[in-house]
């Protein structure tokens, strides 16, 4: 297999020429076709320059398994995981590579309950593949297909209906709002959402054309155009999505990039403050979460990286909030999924209740110091690993290893994580301590390990 090909639960996911192309995206749509054998599945794609091409593939393949199609068009993910279960189809997939380049591209396949698909579905798709056992019908039994663009409008008037979001209070507060969407599938959703609530919404980068002006992760480093637009304009505070919609991040009313981190550490403020209950992130994520948590006296539980996982766990634990701290909220009242939308409606009700201003919101939870890095992936990367455990066994006590998603380390004044992407040929490092001194030297004895 191609090793610019990725694929796990959170999507096939490519570079498109190079990994992912019309073929191979119409075997992994015709193996899940088989694998649903009837029923009807939700088609939605972000805004970038493949995404028809794969999506005619995808209807194609799937059709050819008996499968009815609804495209639902260029919308967030989060909006095809509401349409499959408002359609009571059998299941959906998002056509988008999320945070990467341009160049890339993905299906995101999710089951009848609007969900990622777990491990042994996953499994069993490529099982189909790999056998080449794909149920192709006769002409007199292929899938329909139809369109509905519906679906934006309702996404938003579900959300203002959410006990959890005061759209008086918001309403009432008339907010300033400079939007960055990276011209993605939130481009009308995300600002649509916020005039609905009486945000008074300035766009940059919502054509929705697929331009990508920056790098589409919403991390500080890309958010300078935002951050310029929230000074030039003298907004309350800036929100950027990713391009398909299911991460929020935050700029305060100085213009300066709050961290994507500090978007769920709110979110579970709010939603705290209105109900006890527990609280579920992945292992990557900061403590601010945490913390935010603790303040509300709530219970909070980790689970490995990968959206997934995460719902999978709040299930479990039976959380009333969770997310991962890459900026995605997660609302289970509402669906099971990371929810850009959501998250800055929760954040908009809680800035408004509260009559504080972002950056007053962002002091009221402990400041950490965390940074995540990314580099290819070494030769022997997991006899690397295993030095980076050996020095930090030496350099720490108290130490506590968690392997459940490549390996964690807690220690006293902070902790440490590298692990493979899901979505990237990269690892991951992300590091977190009470000190910007510490955090920094920790990051260049640790990358030198991994050389």
């Amino acid at each position: 297999m191609n090793k610019q090909l990725m694929v796990s639960t959170s999507g096939i996911r490519g570079v498109i020429g190079n990994g992912l192309d019309p073929v191979l995206a119409s075997e992994y749509a015709a193996a899940f076709g088989t694998y649903l054998k009837s029923g009807t599945v939700v088609i939605g794609r972000d805004s970038r320059p493949s995404g028809e091409m794969i999506k005619m593939a995808v209807i194609a393949a799937l059709r050819g398994t008996g499968i009815d199609v609804i495209d639902i068009g260029i919308v967030p993910t989060p909006t095809v995981e509401i349409a499959v279960t408002g359609l009571k189809a059998k299941g959906g997939i998002c056509i988008t590579a999320s945070h990467n380049p341009s160049e890339w591209n993905a299906l995101k396949l999710f089951n009848s309950k609007g969900e990622f698909i777990n491990k042994d579905d996953l499994t069993a798709i490529k099982e189909i593949i790999s056998s080449r056992e794909f149920a192709f019908k006769d002409y007199r039994k292929l899938g329909k297909s139809g369109t509905d663009g519906s679906w934006i409008k309702r996404h938003i008037d579900q959300i203002l209906k959410l006990k959890v979001i005061n759209a008086t209070a918001v309403k009432r507060a008339r907010l300033k709002v400079v939007v960055d969407a990276v011209n993605g599938a939130g481009s009308s959703a995300l600002p649509d959402l916020l005039e609905k609530l009486g945000v008074r919404v300035i766009r940059i980068n919502c054509k929705g054309d697929g331009n990508f002006v920056h790098k589409p992760e919403p991390i500080p480093e890309n958010l300078k155009m935002l951050m310029a637009a929230v000074k030039k304009n003298k907004v309350d505070l800036g929100m950027a999505c990713d391009p398909d919609a299911d991460r929020l991040a935050l700029v305060d009313e100085s213009g300066r990039a709050i961290g994507e981190e500090m978007t769920l550490a709110l979110a579970i403020s709010h939603v705290l403050a209105k109900k006890k209950g527990n609280v579920v992130v992945n292992l990557s994520t900061s403590h601010v979460s945490e913390a935010a948590a603790s303040q509300k006296k709530a219970r909070i539980f980790y689970t490995p990286v990968g959206e997934a996982n995460v719902v999978e766990g709040m299930r479990k634990h039976r959380a009333i909030i969770g997310g991962e701290g890459n900026g995605g909220v997660i609302y289970p009242a509402f669906h099971s999924g990371r929810d850009a939308l959501v998250g800055a409606a929760i954040i908009l009700s809680y800035l408004s209740e509260s009559k504080m201003s972002l950056s007053q919101a962002a002091a009221k939870v402990p400041i950490y110091y965390n940074r995540k890095t990314k580099a290819a992936l070494p030769d022997d990367f997991e006899g690397k690993m295993a030095r980076v455990e050996e020095q930090a066994r030496k350099d720490f006590e108290n130490l506590q290893i968690d392997r459940r998603d490549g390996i964690r380390f807690d220690f006293p004044r902070g902790w440490f994580q590298i692990r493979r992407s899901n979505t990237e040929p990269i690892y991951r490092l992300i590091t977190e301590t009470d000190s910007k001194k510490l955090t920094d030297v920790l990051i260049s004895e640790i990358m030198n390990l991994l050389k």
